[in-house]
């Protein structure tokens, strides 16, 4: 991108957001803002229209959302990075933009900096994820390994054999859903799924189904779970 400014495209439905972003992208000197979108409709077609380079783009907004915003961008013009700002942290939100194809993640309450640095990433063809989501993204990666020597692991889901190490090592069923940003009573239900499939009664069980495959990663094999 040497040489050039990067073309940005904001697309969001709250105008203090636009209003900030462009402030502060128009206060860099390889930066410049060719428009701003209000809709995900807008968004497409004045992508379509402006081929920016980059487009910073909300999840929720009015009409078309964000995730097919992105879809029908990257159909029509597949070298235009998109980069989603929002504020939803959820896994599921988070896996749904990158497999519509953007190629960055960012979290509004992000410093200033990162949104800077992931907006020069994606203009250079290069990935950008949150730290945290980046976390996610390598957990859930760990988490589909496939267990090839163990025909019973094979039955679980990567969630479930996600939250069975954490049992293992010792986090409570809060502590549970609070790295995985879920809610205690499904943190619950996917325990009972695990005791139904790996046929077992008690936490003790699964915490030494664990510790037999060698998924312990050193806390507290014995911490109580409510």
């Amino acid at each position: 991108m040497s040489g050039k400014r990067i073309r940005v495209l904001i697309a969001d439905d709250h105008t203090i957001v636009r209003s900030g972003v462009r402030l502060l992208l128009e206060g860099q000197t390889d930066m410049e803002v060719v428009g701003e979108a209000l809709t995900g409709d807008a968004a497409v077609e004045m992508a379509k229209t402006l081929q920016p380079d980059v487009v910073l783009m909300d999840i929720s907004m009015p009409g078309l959302d964000g995730m097919e915003a992105t879809r029908r961008i990257k159909e029509k013009s597949p070298l235009i990075g998109i980069l989603v700002l929002t504020m939803h942290r959820s896994d599921e939100h988070f896996f749904a933009m990158l497999k519509a194809g953007a190629s960055g993640y960012v979290l509004k309450a992000a410093e200033t900096n990162e949104l800077l640095s992931a907006i020069r990433s994606v203009a250079r063809g290069e990935a950008f994820l949150y730290p945290a989501m980046a976390k996610r993204l390598m957990q859930d990666y760990l988490s589909r390994t496939p267990a090839y020597d163990d025909p019973e692991t094979s039955l679980l889901t990567p969630r479930e054999r996600e939250i069975l190490r954490l049992i293992a090592d010792g986090y409570t069923n809060r502590e549970i859903a609070e790295r995985l940003v879920l809610s205690p009573s499904t943190v619950h239900s996917h325990r009972n799924n695990l005791m139904r499939k790996l046929d077992l009664n008690t936490q003790h069980g699964l915490i030494q189904y664990a510790r037999d495959r060698g998924w312990v990663r050193g806390g507290p094999d014995d911490t109580p779970i409510p």
